[in-house]
């Protein structure tokens, strides 16, 4: 299965002093990716509250490999390269394009499912366990261990 894709436009706002993409612009392209693809999938942002649940980001590293700058379009797509049996732990990679095709950068991640009440990590619901395994993986996939401790 291929990668969820979204487009966007390099803002002026999301510039650094040099005229391109400053480096949390990034991780907030991102942010806007998997939020995309999750409320397309039933998951809108405030699905969670009424849930209870809230994603956690434990990790993050971002490669730099092209510049992108101010009113340039690009793409940022999503996989899914780690989860744990019970979804509790994910890990998801992202890639920057440039739209003649040129890999500007990639971020990888880990977070897991924070309950809101018990401020905890944990399995989520069953139907977000569900969209999840249906992300489109990338071909480095791993099962992940659960979290030390959890019981789900």
């Amino acid at each position: 299965m291929s990668a969820y894709e979204k487009t966007y436009l390099v803002r002026w706002a999301d510039c650094d002093m040099n005229g391109h993409l400053r480096n949390t612009g990034y991780s907030e392209y991102c942010i806007d990716t998997r939020i995309a693809y999750l409320t397309e999938h039933g998951f809108p942002p405030l699905r969670y509250q009424e849930l209870g649940i809230g994603p956690v980001i434990l990790r993050e590293e971002i490669d730099y490999l092209r510049e992108l700058r101010m009113g340039e379009s690009f793409r940022v797509d999503v996989r899914v390269v780690g989860l744990s049996p019970d979804c509790a732990k994910f890990r998801f990679a992202h890639r920057f394009s440039r739209i003649d095709g040129v890999l500007a950068g990639k971020l990888l991640l880990l977070g897991g499912w924070m309950d809101l009440r018990t401020r905890r990590l944990n399995a989520p619901p069953e139907e977000l366990q569900q969209v999840l395994r249906a992300t489109p993986r990338g071909d480095d996939f791993q099962e992940l261990s659960p979290f030390k401790g959890h019981a789900g």
